[in-house]
């Protein structure tokens, strides 16, 4: 089964997330930061993270730096799910690694339709 580590801040957003893609049959496990997030990679790396940019303790951005510099860290596929819209972000998660980028509010249909694109359904 495929995993899906969902990074955000708010459990609001992560309870949504973790439904929609149980419904697309993912293991889904969460994070409430960057800081959790490295570290329940370094414990098993997912196939895919839905990651928030602005979080406490540690970003997304920053994260997903981390990540790419870890044993495995090139292998999930990373998806920014975020309300910064702005070209200087996207380019920036882009460059950093990310393989896609949403904005909030998503909806399942959305997540779906960027999971299919990056291959992961």
């Amino acid at each position: 089964m495929k995993t899906c580590l969902v990074v955000d801040d708010s459990r609001v957003i992560r309870k949504v997330a973790r439904r929609i893609l149980e419904n697309l049959q993912f293991e889904v496990s969460e994070a409430n930061d960057g800081l959790e997030a490295l570290k329940s990679c370094k414990e098993k790396m997912p196939s895919a993270i839905l990651l928030d940019w602005n979080m406490p303790v540690m970003d997304g951005i920053t994260f997903l730096r981390q990540l790419r510099k870890e044993d495995g860290g090139k292998v999930p596929v990373v998806v920014f799910c975020t309300t910064e819209n702005d070209l200087a972000h996207i380019t920036e998660a882009l460059t950093e690694g990310a393989s896609e980028y949403i904005m909030k509010p998503f909806d399942g249909e959305i997540l779906e339709a960027k999971f299919s694109e990056v291959g992961l359904l």
